[in-house]
């Protein structure tokens, strides 16, 4: 039995690296250990934790797995398995490990948490709920099963919510994610002035903390303040030392389109922190985006692309000026690196279309890949979900970071709701994607979207825009966060023609182009718009009434 305790590369050797603060060390020992491979249990589960705390889930989750094939009445390695798989990005993987162990682990209150995140991170939300509810009717005093009811409740829509944030910070007052938590539910449940006093108090506590500042300024939008921004701004200025800070106020005003302000703050970024390679990048993007391209070539030319960020950047770069090949070496570099980078597949085919390049027509121009679908069982349903919809869009807002220019979106996951009416209508969009998928070309195994065309699909994201006449639209953008992308068409005004048009395959506007969309949809009550997150897309303004959409992402699962 190989008990890994050699002179040179024993467990406590790596722990203590680690603890130490020599991750590269400790990882170089662990690494040694397990290709030498262990028949003691308790030493694969040890190690496969360290593993895991090193970010490397994936070798953690092997070691664990084998500590379960040793010792297979051991409750704390199917949990820990299902940890590094949760955290690996395989939450079915996680919650098939925890159902085989069920009778095993179930009375123990950290297998219903870790359940419950594992569900969470698989985009059930009904089952995270129930998962918290076991763990807090075996251990009331579980902080974690606390704080996830919270969550959960918030994500839901439960009217709860407040209450639960409130029995959680109780137990855990220190915790500031659970005083933003309670932020955002009084927000949701639309007391927005006692959510602004409260993230208020949090900013003036805790001044660097980013999320607390995002929260505050997404309040202050919703609230109408034309100085929404404000918070960080006085971040800044009361820390001139934090970088994040900074990084993030630039993201804020990039994310809905004020890209000249955005600038400003870079230059800013770029003069206080002469060293951080980042903001001289973001300084590049934000004054290409206002057209001034002298300091973005000057960059990408001086400057050799080193990581994702850097190469989508220089390549939306390259487009602006016409340089396609370059651009297309850049996005070939990473999508050897990234074969399913949906951002640089969406950038390729734009390069594609401009040089007239026909590997277009197998990515975009396909018969089928954008389809306009009557919904499944509508008039059965339209009525009480728009009711039910208008009712969620009077307590929200338009968000940060979204392709929104005026109008309200929901918040959390629509589908996701405690209420039945979004669960039918979850139903009836679901119904209908299958009937997209059925009409789709045949699977093929280098395309982004049909290399999945037989695999299991499911619904992610999903919100609701409701939009009103003199401007509202969406400006062009993707998902890259899904395989399929979507509108659903509820509420529709009396427009002029060409007014909300869904325009799909125009580039956004920040690369200035002049390539006209691949297709446009006249919206129609009732049907929903199909296609591949590879397109650009976006609307058109109209000039009067009240538009109201749904919307969703849909992804593949390979567990």
């Amino acid at each position: 039995m190989n008990e890994w305790v050699g002179p040179d590369d024993s467990l406590a050797q790596a722990i203590a690296a680690e603890r130490a603060g020599r991750a590269d060390e400790a990882l170089k020992i662990a690494h040694r250990l397990a290709e030498r491979g262990s028949d003691n249990a308790a030493l694969c589960n040890d190690l496969g934790s360290l593993l895991n705390r090193l970010g490397q889930p994936d070798k953690a989750e092997d070691l664990f797995r084998r500590a379960m094939a040793l010792d297979p009445n051991r409750a704390d390695y199917i949990i820990n398995a299902a940890i590094a798989a949760t955290r690996a990005g395989r939450p079915a993987k996680a919650l098939g490990l925890l159902d085989e162990g069920r009778e095993k682990a179930a009375h123990l209150p950290k297998y219903w948490t870790v359940r419950a995140n594992a569900a969470h991170s698989a985009g059930d939300l009904a089952e995270a709920e129930r998962s918290y509810d076991t763990a807090a009717r075996l251990d009331p005093s579980n902080t974690i099963a606390s704080q996830g009811r919270a969550q959960i409740a918030l994500e839901r829509g439960r009217p709860q919510a407040l209450t639960l944030f409130d029995a959680a910070i109780g137990r855990n007052p220190g915790n500031p994610y659970l005083w933003r938590g309670k932020a955002e539910a009084l927000a949701w449940h639309g007391q927005l002035d006692a959510a602004l006093d409260l993230v208020r108090q949090i900013v003036r506590q805790a001044s660097t903390w980013v999320e607390g500042l995002t929260l505050l300024t997404q309040l202050n939008l919703a609230n109408g303040e034309e100085d929404f921004a404000a918070p960080f701004r006085d971040a800044a200025a009361k820390h001139p030392g934090d970088p994040s800070i900074v990084a993030a106020w630039i993201d804020v005003l990039a994310g809905i389109g004020l890209h000249e302000q955005a600038a400003e703050v870079a230059r800013l970024g770029a003069q206080r922190f002469p060293q951080n390679q980042r903001f001289r990048l973001l300084r590049a993007v934000q004054e290409g985006n206002t057209g001034d391209h002298a300091f973005a070539e000057r960059y990408f030319d001086e400057t050799p692309g080193q990581d994702e960020e850097h190469r989508v950047h220089e390549a939306r770069h390259r487009i602006r000026h016409g340089e396609y090949d370059r651009a297309l070496t850049c996005l070939n570099t990473l999508l050897s690196a990234q074969p399913w980078h949906l951002s640089a597949w969406a950038l390729r085919d734009i390069v594609w279309r401009a040089t007239g390049d026909p590997r277009h027509d197998w990515l975009h121009g396909q018969d089928g890949l954008v389809q306009f679908l009557a919904i499944e069982n509508f008039e059965t349903i339209a009525d009480e979900t728009i009711a039910a919809l208008g009712k969620l869009h009077d307590a929200s807002s338009m968000p940060l970071g979204q392709s929104l220019r005026g109008g309200t979106q929901t918040k959390g996951q629509l589908f996701q709701r405690y209420e039945p009416v979004f669960t039918t209508l979850s139903e009836s969009i679901t119904a209908t994607v299958d009937r997209y998928r059925e009409n789709l070309p045949a699977a093929d195994p280098d395309h982004p979207l049909l290399r999945h065309r037989d695999m299991p699909w499911s619904i992610s994201g999903s919100w609701s825009v409701r939009l009103s006449g003199g401007g509202d639209h969406h400006t062009a953008h993707i998902h890259p966060g899904g395989i399929v992308s979507s509108a659903a068409y509820l509420v529709l005004p009396d427009r002029e023609a060409g007014e909300g048009t869904l325009e799909i395959g125009r580039p956004p506007p920040d690369l200035f182009l002049d390539l006209p969309p691949l297709q446009t949809i006249e919206p129609e009550v009732g049907y929903l718009a199909v296609f591949p997150s590879t397109l650009y897309h976006g609307t058109t303004p109209f000039g009067a009434g009240e538009r109201m959409t749904v919307a969703f992402d849909v992804i593949a699962t390979h567990d």
